[in-house]
């Protein structure tokens, strides 16, 4: 068997990178890096995933953008003043910016992309952020010059440029009208970012070129900020679904780059000497999910009799081969609101899973477990949540499906129960919205309490501190009593990088960042 699957993702590597396939050999100038799957789409925020997003992310940019620290700064802006009420945020266009086919960057530009951005017809997965189900209402989009776009908002919102910098939001990219069909259906993106759109062959990679008119900042590159300058003619995102193929590639010379090696590949890759290692702290977050209007799973000791079943520190310990830190909080630890009300990661306790159970009526109903081996510590976690479970006597069916398909049934809450990652938010309030909210209008939203709606909205709108942190102290208490999700941990991204490529580096969004990265000579 192993020698067959290694067999079939060397004759997938060969298709994908292009050995022996006439037109498809990428210059010597392009750095290669593996995608695990096709992007979805390259509309900035829209019919998205992660590798989207990390692709998108070359290419357009917008008003703000989060720098190393998670602090957010301005990127199209060359600053951002703040009415005192805080209803009216005026950003300054940088001087000298011009999109991929030449145009200068207007003030009209981002009024236009806004308006698409802010039409519910876009399905731009953030706009509940500012429409007012969320963190805020934009109520205008205002251009008093060329240069000055000021937003007027309903309330007061503390968490504003933060939602426009998240990079599952598409950063809010700003890009020229020429991205989209006559019949305004989106084209490919003709943003302002450091590399352009050259070729997307489905299933195969995604090629992106140097922008030659790049206009970089001045200040040294921090996060999606900063210096941006590219420093390769070509990027080659190359799909390659086997991570066994991608490694034998990365060592054969024929990838440059893995963003997201495998744990128990780590120490084999680390004694090499033509490979270095590159690892840093996510603020992603894995989880099992609960559907709590599902008629088994709508009983609350139910879901906290699965959840007792479970080892946390032993499932992390297992899947992430020791590098990451169990964690039953959304918060990350990174976060300096992961404080000792978030630290607590309660043991096993099958005996009182039991009672729970016999209290609750449970009579051994089997409960689907959705999961994927596009990410297999996902799947590991199924395995091993699935044999836990079966201590207390909780029938755990697997239904393990292509991640394409487990993410649309995630959007549509088609799930009994899930074992799902989600991509690296922030700021506190983000992490607990990643599945707090109303199922009737989100029903990709796990935890549907109004109580919590409401403490949550009150965390997106003040600015103290110490409020801010009662606010999430008390989520995360009710969170452990209701259960409608577990969180377990936040992973530690690993790339491995080719000794001949200088200049890349990870950060907390786990996201790669090829600005900047360059071959040595």
């Amino acid at each position: 068997m192993t020698f067959l699957r290694t067999a079939l993702g060397a004759a997938l590597l060969a298709s994908t990178v292009g050995i022996g396939a006439a037109g498809a050999q990428p210059a010597a100038d392009t750095l290669r890096v593996r995608l695990n799957a096709d992007i979805r789409s390259t509309d900035p925020g829209v019919n998205r995933d992660a590798n989207s997003d990390a692709v998108v992310m070359h290419m357009v940019e917008g008003l703000v953008a989060f720098r190393e620290d998670t602090s957010v700064g301005p990127m199209l802006a060359e600053s951002v003043t703040v009415a005192p009420d805080g209803l009216a945020y005026t950003f300054r266009l940088r001087d000298g910016v011009r999109f991929h086919n030449g145009a200068p960057l207007t003030a009209e530009d981002v009024a236009f992309a806004w308006k698409r951005y802010m039409d519910p017809a876009t399905q731009w997965r953030c706009l509940p952020e500012f429409d007012g189900r969320g963190a805020s209402k934009v109520t205008a989009v205002e251009t008093p010059d060329a240069r000055t776009i000021v937003f007027r908002l309903e309330r007061p919102a503390a968490l504003f440029l933060t939602s426009m910098a998240r990079v599952d939001c598409g950063g809010s990219g700003i890009w020229h009208r020429a991205s989209l069909n006559a019949d305004g259906t989106w084209k490919e993106p003709v943003g302002t970012g450091p590399f352009r759109l050259a070729e997307w062959r489905r299933g195969q990679f995604v090629e992106l070129a140097k922008t030659e008119t790049y206009a970089a900042r001045s200040e040294a590159r921090t996060g999606h900020t900063g210096n941006k300058t590219p420093l390769v003619g070509k990027v080659r995102f190359v799909i390659v679904p086997d991570a066994a193929a991608a490694k034998a590639a990365l060592l054969a010379g024929n990838l440059d780059v893995i963003t997201d090696v495998s744990a128990n590949d780590v120490k084999e890759l680390s004694a090499r000497n033509d490979v270095a290692i590159e690892s840093a702290s996510t603020m992603d977050l894995q989880a099992i999910l609960f559907q709590t209007n599902d008629p088994l799973l709508k009983d609350a000791r139910i879901r906290r009799a699965i959840a007792l079943t479970l080892d946390v520190a032993e499932i992390v310990g297992t899947v992430s081969e020791g590098r990451s830190k169990p964690n039953r909080s959304p918060i990350p630890p990174p976060s300096s609101f992961h404080t000792a009300a978030h630290q607590t990661v309660p043991p096993a306790n099958v005996e009182q899973a039991r009672r729970l159970l016999a209290e609750a009526g449970y009579r051994g109903e089997a409960i689907k477990l959705v999961t994927t081996q596009r990410y297999p510590a996902l799947f590991d976690i199924a395995v091993m949540a699935q044999a836990m479970a079966q201590r207390a006597g909780i029938k755990i069916d697997l239904e393990v499906i292509d991640w394409a398909a487990q993410l649309d049934r995630y959007t549509k809450g088609d799930y009994q129960s899930m074992v799902f990652t989600y991509s690296a938010r922030l700021d506190p309030s983000l992490s607990f919205d990643m599945f707090t909210g109303p199922k009737a209008t989100e029903p990709r939203k796990a935890w549907d309490n109004p109580e919590v709606q409401t403490l949550l909205r009150e965390s997106f709108q003040t600015v103290d501190r110490t409020r801010r942190q009662a606010i999430y102290d008390d989520l995360v208490k009710r969170l452990m009593d209701e259960v409608p999700m577990v969180a377990l941990y936040s992973s530690v991204d690993t790339s491995a990088v080719r000794r001949n490529v200088a200049g890349y580096a990870g950060w907390a969004l786990g996201q790669p960042r090829l600005w900047g990265v360059s071959f040595r000579n």
